[in-house]
């Protein structure tokens, strides 16, 4: 018995170790910036400018803003939880080459910001980003607010409280929480996360034309999420899933995503 007694208190010390880790390092394995400093043009994006946002508590966040052909729209981006505004630059040029214009938003730690992200800071820093992009001459009418994966959180914060052309949500989740929980099964993320980006409880806030897209083939973040979240929008909203897309790969491999949003986008209110 007293050998049965050690092994359990060994593996509750373990077990809360564990815990203990994964509380403290919890943004760690959220987010995965990579911190590197790259101009557009080093990443072959001629036409496109850097901008680099002070924020009021001391940090500052590096954007991508490539203007619009008259009378196009401006994608105001917010990214994933990993890799750089140069990992995206195929994206970018993508856009760019239908005449939208994109203003690309890194968050702190990432791309050569300083700081370190948090969705408070995320959310924050986005506001800063909209506010920039209007001050510099783009009609609010011609944003079109758009989210990658953990971007999605915050684009749909922004679409809740700024005027915007339509909001764009490519692999959104319910909730960090909810993704969070079926990778740690283990942990009570429920009660220690701090970030919990609850697109789900914002989403009916959200008074734009909105676009939901998602490969039905994603494993981190599961297709249902993404027919959740259009269950409990508003119209006018559109859903559309792509059999033989994963995570973050809806514009290659022969995917329709661009011809998605170009019909998306062409179907707005002018």
């Amino acid at each position: 018995m007293s050998l049965l007694l050690k092994l359990a208190g060994f593996a509750l010390c373990a077990y809360l170790a564990i815990l203990l880790a994964a509380y403290l390092g919890q943004r760690r394995l959220m987010y995965f910036p990579d911190r590197s400093r790259t101009l557009p043009t080093e990443a072959g994006l001629h036409e496109v400018e850097e901008r680099v946002i002070d924020t009021p508590d001391g940090a500052r966040v590096v954007a991508w803003y490539g203007k619009a052909h008259p009378g196009q729209p401006t994608i105001l981006y917010f990214h994933g939880n990993a890799g750089s505004l140069a990992a995206r630059a195929p994206r970018i040029e993508r856009f760019m080459a239908e005449g939208w214009g994109v203003f690309m938003l890194s968050y702190r730690g990432y791309s050569g910001g300083t700081g370190s992200p948090s969705e408070a800071a995320n959310v924050a820093d986005a506001h800063l980003a909209y506010d920039a992009l209007v001050a510099s001459g783009v009609d609010p009418r011609s944003i079109v607010i758009y989210g990658e994966s953990l971007g999605t959180g915050v684009a749909a914060r922004i679409a809740a409280e700024k005027p915007a052309a339509g909001l764009i949500l490519d692999a959104p989740y319910t909730s960090i929480v909810e993704v969070a929980k079926s990778a740690y099964r283990y942990l009570p993320v429920d009660t220690f996360l701090k970030d919990r980006y609850e697109t789900s409880a914002i989403i009916g806030k959200v008074r734009l034309p909105l676009l939901i897209m998602h490969g039905e083939r994603d494993m981190v973040i599961p297709v249902a999420m993404g027919r959740a979240l259009a269950r409990l929008a508003n119209e006018p909203k559109r859903l559309v899933t792509f059999p033989n897309a994963g995570h973050m790969d809806i514009y290659v491999d022969g995917n329709p995503g661009l011809e998605t949003v170009r019909d998306w986008i062409s179907r707005l209110p002018h």
